[in-house]
């Protein structure tokens, strides 16, 4: 009993460490996702969970609404965290279960195994780039253009605003190649089984993108 008490605060420690290394050696941390048992989901639960908080923070200020905020004379500099952070949290809860939730289905569609947590996980573990963004790319931009960034008409616009654009861009298509390397790991497909399933969990998401655009 002491022992297995012992085991699981040192596995979620190595979680913390496990799950940025998504970065560097994706395969074969989702690989470690196959691990399904109780003990194994809650020691990664709270890293994972911390990882797709900061991707949604940085997921809303990728959004056009943010650069908009201070164009509002109600809002102030202060508040822009505040609208960020609860925003950011409403945002990856959205993700995270209705994406998870996606992805799940897919998988299942295409003869997958493995539960919907694990679908969850997978997802928050491939939005490690947009988390990696919060503290890295985006302390730059702000550095540069401050509160231009979220009002119209200030300094936050020509190269060096594309420059920062294409980056974000980049850092969604990172993101996506992590999502197609967690589901091939996890299910052990080919490149193209895994292509389908994140392919027919985006398909609805697009769908609605779509339709709302006309």
């Amino acid at each position: 009993m002491s022992t297995d008490v012992a085991r699981e605060p040192a596995l979620e420690r190595s979680w913390w460490l496990r799950a940025p290394a998504v970065l560097v050696a994706p395969t074969a941390v989702f690989a470690s996702l196959r691990d399904d048992s109780t003990e194994a989901t809650e020691a990664r639960q709270e890293p994972i969970a911390a990882m797709a908080a900061l991707a949604g923070i940085a997921g809303v200020l990728c959004t056009p609404v943010a650069r908009h905020l201070l164009n509002d004379g109600n809002v102030t500099l202060v508040l822009i965290p505040v609208w960020a952070f609860i925003g950011g949290q409403a945002y990856a809860l959205l993700v995270y279960w209705l994406g998870g939730g996606l992805l799940f289905g897919a998988s299942r569609r295409l003869g997958g195994l493995g539960s919907w947590q694990r679908s969850r996980h997978v997802l928050a573990l491939a939005s490690a780039p947009l988390a990696l963004s919060l503290v890295t790319l985006w302390p730059v931009r702000i550095l540069i253009y401050g509160q231009d960034l979220f009002r119209t008409g200030g300094d936050d616009y020509g190269r060096g605003d594309a420059i920062f654009g294409a980056l974000v861009i980049g850092v969604f298509a990172w993101c996506a190649v992590l999502l197609l390397i967690g589901v091939r790991a996890v299910h052990g497909w080919t490149w193209a089984r895994a292509a389908g399933a994140v392919a027919l969990a985006a398909a609805f998401p697009v769908l609605i993108v779509a339709a709302s655009s006309f």
